[in-house]
């Protein structure tokens, strides 16, 4: 009997936009092949967006057909939630970004302050920033709070193409002259440590699935995990060509992976 190549795994890291899903709704094929996924080993989302909890980005899944308990997704607001909570203990924090910041800081027991009172500013991705809100941040780094970025995603997917991330907010406030004290989510190894400890497995004995290469791919293969780039999403195969960054496995999509249908570099 032959084996599926990705039976060599224990357990899976899944990236969710531009792998699972499309401006919120799963990709073509993908609820059949996360099913088949689930049966050679559990599945854990990781993704860079923070824009809502667990809780939320698990329900919101689920609505639009892909079944995921909270304790399968892990948003880079759990990350930041959790890190602080286990570097610093609880902390007041001023977010600036959605609502899945504040909801996961504050279940980690953190206190949300005014922003001249805050330990730290939690920065994610906010499709409501305005002036007002970078003057904020302003006031509250030169009150002596510190500056944790969930992520430096420069662009996010959706149906209709690209709109700026998170990154493009720590940028607005890196352009004040503040730089990021840490950021927690991919590529950074924090994020990778909390999807592995997820599992419960060693992290050789993982693989990450993603569509960015130098978060998704990079960043597992730098924490020593497997790693398979799906051409779905925002990277594409002449970049990898162009930057050297090598997955374990190609394919074109996930259902494609999932089949066993590789591609070649």
């Amino acid at each position: 009997m032959t084996l599926h190549p990705l039976q060599r795994y224990r357990g899976f890291v899944l990236d969710i936009d531009g792998v699972l899903v499309r401006g919120g709704k799963p990709l073509p094929g993908v609820p059949e092949a996360l099913a088949d996924l689930r049966t050679l080993g559990p599945v854990v989302l990781l993704t860079n967006n923070s824009t809502r909890s667990r809780q939320g980005m698990a329900a919101r899944l689920t609505a639009r057909g892909l079944a995921v308990r909270p304790t399968e997704v892990i948003p880079s607001s759990f990350i930041a939630a959790r890190y602080l909570q286990q570097e610093y203990g609880p902390v007041r924090f001023w977010p600036l970004g959605e609502e899945g910041i504040a909801e996961e800081m504050v279940l980690a027991g953190h206190t949300p302050v005014e922003p001249t009172h805050a330990q730290w500013i939690v920065v994610g991705m906010d499709r409501a920033l305005s002036y007002a809100k970078l003057d904020q941040a302003l006031q509250a780094l030169l009150a002596g709070a510190r500056f944790l970025a969930t992520n430096r995603d420069p662009t996010y997917p959706t149906e209709t193409g690209l709109v700026p991330g998170g990154g493009a907010v720590v940028g607005a406030i890196e352009g004040m002259g503040y730089p990021p004290e840490v950021v927690v989510g991919k590529p950074s190894p924090i994020a990778f440590r909390v999807a592995v400890d997820a599992l419960g497995i060693p992290p050789g004995e993982a693989l990450m699935i993603g569509d960015r290469l130098e978060t998704d791919i990079a960043g597992g293969a730098g924490a020593g995990m497997g790693t398979a780039f799906v051409l779905s999403g925002t990277s594409t195969v002449e970049e990898a060509e162009r930057t050297g960054i090598r997955p374990t496995w190609i394919a074109q999509d996930f259902p494609a992976l999932v089949r066993g249908e590789f591609l070649s570099l």
